[in-house]
This record gives C-alpha cells, structure tokens and sequence, in this order.
C-alpha cells in the first residue's frame, strides 16, 4: 500500500481491512541503516577520557572497563562504572593514598559520606557505592594484594522502601483526554497498555510489531538483557494505526527523531510533561515510569496472577512483582470496608474472633 492509500485508511474502522492484512499495509520491510557500535563507541570515549586524568590506579581501572566490555555489559553500565570509579579515585587519592592496594573499608566509609554530604540521592549514592564494590571483588579476583576482608563487611545503605506509584484513575482518564497528536498519544497508551519500559519502547522498530496479534517483541530487555513479549489493548492499536498512517514508513523505529536515530528519552519526557500541563497536572510528581506502574496496578485489580504479570513487565524475581501487590490488593480493601459495614451496624458476631 503506498502513502495515498495509508492516508486514506481509518483506523477507527478496522473493519475494513482484515487483522490478516494490518501488517502487509503498515509494516513494510524497511532496509537496515548501517551505524556503528554503541558499545563500542562509550568504550572508545570512557577510556579516552581515563588515559586523559591523573587517576590512581588508572590501569587498573581500564581492564575493568574492558572486563565489563567484554561481558557485554551495556553502554549506559559503562558509563556509570566509569563515573563512579573516576569519583571514588580521585576522592581516594586526597587521603592521602599513593597507591590503590592501601584501600580500607574506612576509605569507602568516608566516600559514601562525602558524597552524602554534597546532597546526592541516596539511590546514586547506593549506585555509586555498588560500582565501587564490583571494582574492589575484580582486583581481588584477578590481582594479587587487595583484600578479601573488603568485601566480607560492606558499607550499606538502608534505602526507603517505597511502593511503585500508579497515576490516580481520575488522572489519567484526565490526560488522555487531552493528548491529541497521533505520535504522542500512541507513545503514551503502548506503555501504558504494556507496561514496557521507556527505553524498550523507544528501540522498539516495526519488525518487532505484530498488529494482528498486538503483540511487541522485546528481543533484549534494556535492565534485564532478557527477551520477552508483550501485548497491548484496543485502544493502544487504534493510537497506533494511526500514528503508523502518518509516520515516515522508510525509518526502522517506531518512535525516531533526527536522522536514523529513534527517539531520545529526554523527548520522550517532554512529551509526557507537555500533556500534563496541559491536563493540568504537571505539579503531580508523575514520570513515564508511572504509566508502567499504573499497567501493573490495573491488571492486579483485574485478577491477573502475579506470575503471568511478572513475565509481561520482565521482572527476574517474583519479589520484585510482590511489591505491586502491597500496593494494588483492591480484595483486603473491600474485605475491610465490607467487614466494618457490619461493625458499624451492629451486625458483627462476637463469636468469631481473630486468633491469639
């Protein structure tokens, strides 16, 4: 089907086309771009900028970063590893250490602390703290003079336990009445009705959509590095049609910016920060993030069992998936508001008693 027909097609209409024919109209075989390695490419710069800085135990730290290359680690992981070790280095050094076998507990101890007091997150902090100890468990592992004793009694963090945050149901009925550019809406109900992360989805190209089965392919998982598949409602197909009917259909990604690039994230929250001011609700607090949180907390209202919901939104651990259900168990809710109904009418029987 050329662009004409694609203009002409409705997509609120889908009756006129066969599910059979939706991926032969919009999703066209699409030459791959030749580009470089990203790895690669913040492999070359993060060991650049190393071999440009007076850091103790420089060496040291550009095997560990090709370890890390060579496991296939991702190039964000790089990046933080880098920033992390290049921080606590140079904070090592003003203790007055002239070489990185003096490494004590105290000297992470007062790390942790210093980036404390320079009013750090504590999850960039824990962050910062997690990348120092896979540094420290490398050099014992492959060299000889580090300690054991560093990693038997770690400095942790005692981080809040906080509850994933879902958009309040009046919210978000709210914003998507009011997203009516065909490419935001269409980012907005495919990661609220998959509860994909933001990344998965920007990588997203067509040939990792299926329209008849709405269904998305996750070859790699950005967090995980593990595949899955995820599915998305009517109303997320209808927003797509639409955006696939207007859409360059010579780029590979679903959502792309410049060039062959896709969507950068930065875009992707302006967006998302754009509809909520303009749903009046940009003193909210709400992030992208909160569209999967608000997936997983209408499909545990619905019944869904935690571990069907674990393996749609790609999680390695039940556990991980547990804490929606602290946040989500509409049955205690209605159990209790049921229960004190009949207390407050009188109707509760003195008989049955809570064990002791």
């Amino acid at each position: 089907m050329n662009r004409d027909q694609l203009s002409n097609f409705n997509p609120t209409n889908l009756s006129q086309s066969r599910p059979s024919d939706l991926n032969s109209i919009f999703l066209q075989p699409v030459a791959p771009a030749v580009k470089s390695c990203a790895r690669q490419q913040v492999l070359d710069r993060v060991l650049d900028k190393i071999s440009k800085q007076d850091l103790l135990g420089k060496s040291y730290v550009e095997e560990y970063i090709r370890h890390k290359y060579r496991r296939n680690c991702k190039a964000n992981t790089l990046r933080q590893a880098a920033t992390s070790l290049e921080q606590f280095l140079s904070f090592f050094a003003t203790r007055g250490n002239t070489v990185l076998e003096q490494l004590s507990r105290e000297d992470i101890e007062a790390f942790v602390e210093a980036l404390q007091d320079r009013g750090l997150k504590l999850t960039t902090v824990n962050t910062r703290l997690r990348n120092v100890y896979a540094f420290v468990r490398y050099l014992i592992l492959e060299y000889t003079g580090f300690d054991w004793g560093l990693m038997e009694r770690k400095v942790k963090l005692k981080l809040p336990d906080r509850l994933p945050r879902a958009i309040d149901p009046q919210h978000l009925a709210q914003l998507l009445s009011v997203i009516d550019d065909r490419r935001d809406r269409a980012l907005i109900l495919l990661l609220l009705r998959t509860g994909m992360r933001i990344g998965e989805l920007l990588n997203c190209k067509l040939q990792d959509i299926d329209l008849n089965e709405q269904k998305i392919l996750i070859y790699q998982s950005d967090k995980t590095s593990v595949g899955r598949a995820v599915y998305y409602s009517d109303d997320a197909q209808q927003a797509l049609l639409a955006w696939l009917r207007m859409r360059d259909p010579l780029k590979q990604q679903l959502f792309y910016g410049r060039g062959t690039k896709s969507l950068c994230y930065e875009t992707a929250r302006s967006i998302f920060q754009r509809c909520l001011q303009k749903a009046d609700l940009q003193y909210s607090g709400y992030t992208l993030h909160c569209l999967r949180h608000s997936f997983a907390t209408d499909l545990l209202n619905a019944k869904m069992p935690l571990e069907c919901l674990r393996v749609l939104l790609g999680h390695t651990s039940l556990e991980i998936t547990r804490r929606y259900a602290r946040l989500t168990d509409k049955t205690r809710e209605e159990e209790y508001f049921t229960a004190m109904d009949r207390i407050l009418k009188g109707e509760s029987n003195e008989n049955d008693q809570c064990d002791r």
